[in-house]
């Protein structure tokens, strides 16, 4: 082989070898990309469930709130009838103290 030949080889091989390591660089940075878009998919995606998840967590604190306070509200409220009813019954005697107390005042 002439030394034409050969340094003509290894100047296509020299080119050959840019091109090769200029292809990887491209194809690293292109798989670099489409993995740091994809990564930042996975974050917008966990992101935005647990918002979803955290909404429904309150949603479910806030029914579990309203459902106590409503049975807190029906205790009393029955407590309430209950104090009612006892006073009703209450008011003869209460009465019958008040006329006797008045009338022990008037006949001192």
């Amino acid at each position: 082989m002439a030394n034409n030949e050969i340094l003509s080889e290894i100047k296509r091989a020299e080119e050959d070898a840019k091109k090769a390591t200029s292809d990887a660089l491209e194809d690293k940075n292109r798989k670099l990309a489409k993995a740091r878009a994809e990564a930042r998919q996975i974050l917008e995606d966990g992101e935005e469930e647990s918002v979803k998840a955290a909404q429904a967590a309150q949603r479910k604190g806030e029914q579990e709130l309203d459902a106590k306070r409503a049975e807190i509200i029906n205790e009393g409220l029955r407590e309430a009838e209950a104090v009612a009813v006892k006073s009703q019954s209450n008011i003869p005697k209460a009465v019958s103290f008040l006329l006797e107390e008045f009338e022990r005042e008037i006949r001192v």
